[in-house]
């Protein structure tokens, strides 16, 4: 019977989608503050600006980096809820250093250091600080939505369609954020007239918000998802918590020994560098090329490319039969033109719309990465949001390069590259070891397993039969009786399925011994003894 989507169904699933598109909304304000800030914060740094402003992306991402794994672990810990509303927390913390900043400068905005000849204020070190602890929070929340939605047994739905909707919506918080921050934060004042004072209404309002979000989230039903993270239960006789009997009983694996999530890690490393290094320094090359005559807007050029997430994502929710997989190689290939192009002629209006190929880039991804771990799953989603740390890295890289050279054209060469590793990922990165026979073999089939094997070739000298689909082993003439035979189609014939007793695997040169000898052997020494 086909079960239908009932608000009830669909009330936790929302519940994360609406707190995902916090997390997409609160992102792209942090970095959106990059050009204003430069501007408020950094009016008297003359040698090092682009640099100190892309800080601010990297404080943010550094978050993730220091926090994603622990989160993780205090996920197989005290479940999905608690761990949620301790992010949420945390959101609302670093939302109070964001106002702490802006009282800062508007009361001490004289107060600061000096680093080298350039002068930077208190306000600024207090605003990276609280951009920390945003990136935390966003980490936490992440590390407990992802895996919670991809898992959700939403009815008539797909992992890979599920995360797609729910970007989505976090892409409308992303595409909405730019106004925000140019039509609200700083009131459409112009660049040029921005002062850090106009913070301090705007995040009041988003902290009170924040802290009701988290008082409302604290009373509602999210139940965990069986099978996607470590179970432990209460012994109450003992009043200590212990393994259960599966997870005690089960060999516990290293979460680095999934291939494919490893690379995935690697890969979401350079994916968030280049979509972080476009949607925050696109609009640092735009203020550029406004000094020199061009006629842009940088809040919409920023609107633009995290309006196409939204779009992206929205049109691939509804894609019932399309992998991850091709989906990832087919819009990677897409974006690599379009921002070769954009670079060379320094066209921002093309680089803008990279963002409908990026939409659906981390929910391909995240599925591709997560596919098979099971009770690993919440382990490999704290791990997997390290990767993140990628937005820190590159999008400074370009601030360096970018005051090294002089200009911002040629530092796209950076975002460029990692769409070359996303593109690697798609093509050969993702092969599961799991799913290479040998390793199943390895795993599954040690020496003295008794199995199934069919007969698939003959020679002179014995019998091939196939144990593993691309694994075949050899039946020796000697070891396929207990008798001497003269030839193995003497007792053996194409086709046939027999049971076989593996005597020996040699992993270097692929080779395996089978058989059949050794279990009649088995037999007559068991019938001895009765």
């Amino acid at each position: 019977m086909k079960q239908s989507i009932t608000l009830r169904s669909a009330g936790p699933f929302l519940l994360l989608t609406f707190i995902y598109f916090i997390v997409g909304f609160l992102t792209t304000v942090n970095g959106q503050c990059q050009g204003p800030l430069k501007i408020a914060f950094l009016s008297e740094v003359t040698t090092t600006k682009n640099s100190l402003a892309t800080l601010i992306s990297f404080a943010f991402f550094l978050g993730y980096l220091l926090n994603s794994a622990q989160t993780g672990r205090l996920l197989n810990k005290v479940g999905y809820k608690k761990t949620l509303i301790r992010s949420m927390l945390v959101m609302v913390l670093g939302l109070a250093f964001y106002l702490a900043s802006a009282l800062i400068a508007e009361y001490w905005g004289g107060a600061g250091v000096h680093l080298s000849q350039d002068f930077v204020p208190f306000g600024y070190f207090v605003f990276l600080f609280g951009s920390y602890l945003m990136g935390t929070s966003a980490a936490m929340l992440q590390v407990v939505i992802n895996p919670y939605i991809a898992a959700y047994p939403l009815p008539g739905t797909q992992p890979v369609q599920r995360m797609n909707f729910t970007c989505a919506v976090n892409s409308f918080g992303t595409t909405i954020a730019p106004f925000f921050v140019t039509g609200v934060m700083f009131a459409g004042v112009s660049l040029d007239c921005v002062s850090a004072d106009q913070l301090t209404i705007p995040f009041l309002v988003m902290m009170l918000i924040i802290a009701f979000t988290t008082w409302s989230t604290s009373k509602a039903n999210l139940p965990d998802i069986e099978g996607t993270r470590e179970e432990t239960q209460n012994v109450e006789s003992e009043g200590k918590t212990t393994p259960s009997d599966d997870s005690r009983n089960a060999k516990k694996r290293s979460i680095w020994s999934f291939r494919h999530l490893k690379y995935g890690v690697i890969t979401i490393f350079f994916y968030v560098g280049t979509e972080v290094g476009i949607g925050n320094n696109m609009n640092l090359h735009a203020m550029d090329l406004m000094g020199h005559g061009y006629n842009l807007s940088p809040a919409l050029l920023a609107t633009l490319y995290w309006g196409g997430f939204m779009i992206g994502r929205m049109v691939s929710a509804g894609l019932k039969n399309v992998a991850p997989r091709p989906m990832l190689i087919t819009v990677t290939v897409a974006a690599i033109v379009l921002m070769a192009i954009s670079m060379l002629t320094e066209n921002l209006w093309l680089m803008a719309a990279v963002g409908l190929f990026h939409s659906v880039m981390w929910s391909c991804i995240f599925t591709l990465a997560v596919d098979g771990l099971k009770e690993y799953t919440s382990k490999a989603s704290g791990v997997f949001m390290m990767g993140v740390f990628g937005g820190a890295v590159f999008p400074v890289l370009q601030g360096l390069l970018a005051d090294y050279i002089g200009s911002w054209q040629f530092t796209w060469l950076v975002p460029l590259f990692c769409e070359f590793v996303i593109l690697w990922y798609g093509l050969v990165g993702y092969k599961k070891q799991e799913d290479n026979p040998w390793e199943i073999l390895k795993n599954e089939y040690p020496v003295g397993t008794v199995c199934d094997a069919t007969v698939v070739g003959m020679t002179t000298f014995g019998a091939f039969a196939k144990i593993l689909p691309g694994i075949d082993g050899l039946i020796h003439i000697s070891q396929i009786a207990d008798r001497r035979i003269e030839k193995p189609q003497d007792v053996l014939k194409v086709g046939d399925v027999v049971k076989v007793k593996i005597t020996d695997i040699d992993f270097d040169k692929k080779r395996v011994s089978l058989s059949i000898r050794a279990l009649l052997e088995d037999q007559g020494e068991d019938a001895s003894e009765e």
